[in-house]
């Protein structure tokens, strides 16, 4: 009788799946319990403290996953090769827009000129997203990390700082297409990010699937988002029995080849 009701009851949680208040999905796999939550990397003061059903999640959890601790280990801004000026690299047209928006960001161009591309887009990223009021220590990913250390929980890296670093560096051109979608979709992402802060700040879509703009081309968006989701699909299936916070960047929980939709393949 026992074995009957609780195959009923999980038949009824995937009928009726909980919703939270922040991007996260619940998701059993055999006797692994996945509470899988959308993160943003860089966050605003009204995302602090974390909200107390996640809190509790967390207490309760064995280990907590991230995509990499990022409270230690190695930082993608290291010293690197110098590379060619980047008005070798870029077009005309694009080398204007890119001092265009070093000055908006406040960055002197003449600082990311021999840079690896996919650095600069990086520093561009993250200095838009600083104007946009945002801080790493806001972070989703950093408060969880800050709280599983206290709590003397266990962390699981899906990557790994040096994994993400590599993946970074070994992009065709040093990442140049990276930076080039940079500032293609500059306004574009700065709406994307105002659009995740809101799901945390009021509340995350609600039925479907959003409607999201791509600020990746299909080459770059095959190989920072749907082959990391295939990889985290393989990492997350192979766990031990257990309770598991999972907190992945929130883009990774939507659109074609999203995360939840590989877990809840069997």
């Amino acid at each position: 009788m026992g074995k009957l009701l609780h195959l009923i009851s999980t038949f009824w949680q995937v009928l009726s799946p909980r919703r939270y208040a922040y991007p996260a999905q619940d998701i059993t796999l055999g006797d692994r319990q996945l509470h899988l939550v959308g993160s943003i990397h860089m966050g605003t003061q009204g995302m602090l403290p974390l909200p107390a059903i996640l809190q509790s999640r967390l207490a309760q959890a064995d280990a907590l996953i991230v995509e990499a601790d990022i409270t230690a280990g190695a930082s993608p801004f290291t010293e690197s090769e110098p590379c060619s000026p980047l008005s070798e690299r870029l077009t005309g047209v694009e080398y204007v827009q890119f001092c265009r928006l070093c000055d908006e960001v406040a960055i002197a161009p003449e600082a990311a000129d021999r840079l690896p591309a996919w650095q600069i887009a990086l520093m561009l990223q993250a200095q838009q997203a600083q104007l946009l009021g945002l801080r790493a220590d806001y972070g989703i990913d950093f408060q969880l990390l800050n709280a599983a250390k206290k709590q003397q929980k266990r962390v699981i890296e899906l990557e790994g700082p040096e994994t993400q670093l590599a993946l970074l560096r070994a992009l065709p051109d040093n990442g140049l297409s990276l930076l080039q979608d940079t500032l293609i979709h500059w306004q574009t992402n700065a709406r994307l990010l105002q659009t995740m802060i809101g799901w945390w700040l009021e509340s995350p879509p609600r039925t479907g699937q959003p409607q999201l703009p791509g600020t990746f081309n299909s080459a770059l968006n095959d190989v920072l988002m749907l082959q990391r989701n295939q990889r985290w699909n393989e990492a997350l299936k192979a766990l031990p029995a257990g309770k598991y916070v999972v907190a992945v960047g929130a883009l990774h929980l939507y659109g074609e080849g999203n995360l939840p939709d590989l877990l809840n393949q069997r």
